[in-house]
């Protein structure tokens, strides 16, 4: 799936007042439990959603979709509470599936009905605009909050398309996803995207916005339950429960999904002019054994997937350690300024592994990365999981409490030696009495590790040479360990796959 598919930039932030809801805008729900209502859809087979878009939403390219833009107090602008406002997404694009939106109000939650005068069309892209579309609605929603300034209601989060949303904290701009549930991911047959079929916006209490959600598919139903606390960090506190119709192994709990075009790990992989472009840059694992995983992405010549057993993570991450302008050079994307994001999992989430795929790309206009949690268990057909995690956006490193830690990882070509690359690991702060066991799990060669500080106290730098012997991927692994031969400080993991220019 396309990146940027699920949230498409906004116009520019406006500050607002609170708006209500005219008193007959919709129908009371009742507020029946949407878990409930989840389960009720989980014991009957799938509906797939059969009516086609309608005009003026079918057939629309990237710029007539941002030619639609939420009237306020219709479907844009609508108070949910102090602080709090939420605009309703149009149909269109990669979105064309409708999803029924609830807000609460004085007497209860009321959905609110689509229509398409709830919106302005840019008239160069647009004609006459039908009164009714059957078969239309909303694609998701926007929340707003002051997260920047007191009186400009600034994007915080968007949910839209499948089961995608994406938030972000002070200073930020949008960056990687996450989504409910992910199926099939990296394997072998086609992805299942489970999808958002109804969602529902409850006022805020003590500074925290929450939204449900059903979720729906062929192969399970679900429910999510999201508070959603913007600032410095913005964190997301999550529920998930999963309710498969058919036995399921390849399942996906609290994925992240990001981009990774290039880097100094493999920047020969595109003739750009900036030194980065990625929307994260590692994985960072804290694992049930205390060890802290470091593995930076990479942009294979082939799809990858790793895993990264245990008995349950104590968190994960995909993020972007780069926080300077001068790192990407770009001053459109800002790269710079976009989100990390960890998990953090509550409870006993048992035996699995962490799975990162990594799928090459020449472009930096498509997510091909994922990172998830899978149980090592399949769950079975009638089953019901539950997944307690909280979901991190923020700016900090990894790690950043830490006296012995990672910056950065380099690798290129050793010139006089056509198939050898020099990794370069450099690290903050002094290692005296330390020494780097770096090993291959494949066929290659590892020679000269060395350590030594760099130039100006700017850190501790670890060097090897990697030849491979054949055409299969090598596994790297480098610890530091002290005099007694015990591992110091973070474990650096890295798959090395061949390029054409690799091949014997």
């Amino acid at each position: 799936m396309r990146r940027r598919a699920f949230v498409i930039g906004s116009a520019a932030l406006m500050a607002a007042p609170a708006l209500k809801l005219s008193a007959g805008t919709g129908s009371m729900t009742g507020g029946t439990p949407l878990l409930d209502a989840a389960r009720e859809i989980a014991a009957q087979p799938y509906q797939p959603n059969k009516v086609p878009l309608p005009a003026p939403f079918a057939d629309l390219d990237y710029d007539a979709y941002r030619g639609i833009r939420p009237i306020a107090g219709k479907a844009g602008k609508l108070p949910l509470g102090p602080d709090y406002l939420a605009d309703l997404l149009p149909p269109g694009l990669f979105f064309d599936d409708p999803v029924r939106v609830e807000i609460a109000g004085e007497d209860g939650f009321r959905e609110v009905p689509f229509s398409p005068d709830m919106f302005t069309y840019e008239p160069r892209y647009f004609g006459d605009i039908p009164a009714t579309s059957p078969g239309a609605g909303f694609s998701g929603v926007r929340l707003r909050h002051p997260l920047n300034s007191a009186d400009v209601m600034d994007e915080v989060m968007v949910i839209q398309g499948a089961s995608y949303f994406r938030a972000i904290g002070r200073a930020m701009i949008y960056g990687l996803s996450a989504r409910a549930v992910a199926l099939g991911t990296g394997g072998a047959g086609v992805e299942e995207f489970p999808r958002f079929t109804r969602l529902r916006l409850h006022a805020p209490q003590d500074g925290a916005v929450r939204m449900e959600a059903v979720i729906d598919s062929p192969s399970l139903a679900g429910h999510i339950n999201m508070r959603v606390h913007p600032g410095d960090v913005t964190r997301t506190q999550v529920s998930l429960t999963l309710l498969p119709r058919r036995e399921i192994a390849d399942v996906g709990i609290a994925p992240l999904t990001s981009m990774y075009l290039k880097g100094p790990i493999r920047a020969a992989v595109s003739d750009d002019f900036r030194p980065r472009v990625h929307d994260s840059d590692l994985l960072f694992i804290r694992n049930g054994a205390g060890e802290h995983l470091w593995r930076p992405i990479s942009n294979p010549a082939q799809i990858q997937t790793s895993a990264f057993g245990g008995d349950g993570p104590a968190s994960f991450g995909l993020y972007q350690t780069p926080r300077h302008y001068e790192d990407f050079e770009d001053a459109e994307a800002r790269y710079h300024d976009r989100p990390s994001a960890f998990v953090r999992p509550e409870g006993d989430w048992g035996p699995g592994a962490v799975i990162l795929v990594e799928i090459p790309t020449d472009t930096e206009f498509m997510d091909n990365i994922v990172a998830f949690w899978r149980p090592e268990a399949p769950l079975e057909a009638g089953s019901e999981h539950r997944f307690d995690y909280g979901l991190d956006w923020t700016l900090a490193p990894p790690d950043a409490s830490a006296e012995l830690r990672i910056i950065q990882s380099r690798s290129g070509q050793e010139h006089d030696r056509p198939r050898t690359r020099r990794y370069v690991i450099d690290l903050a702060g002094p290692a005296e009495g330390l020494a780097p066991d770096v090993t291959a799990l494949g066929n290659a060669e590892i020679t000269g590790p060395s350590i030594f500080a760099l130039p100006g106290e700017r850190g501790t730098r670890v060097t090897f040479l990697m030849t491979p012997a054949g055409s299969e991927p090598v596994e790297l692994r480098m610890v530091l360990r002290d005099d007694s031969g015990g591992a110091v400080g973070p474990v650096w993991l890295h798959r090395w796959t061949p390029t054409e220019e690799d091949e014997v």
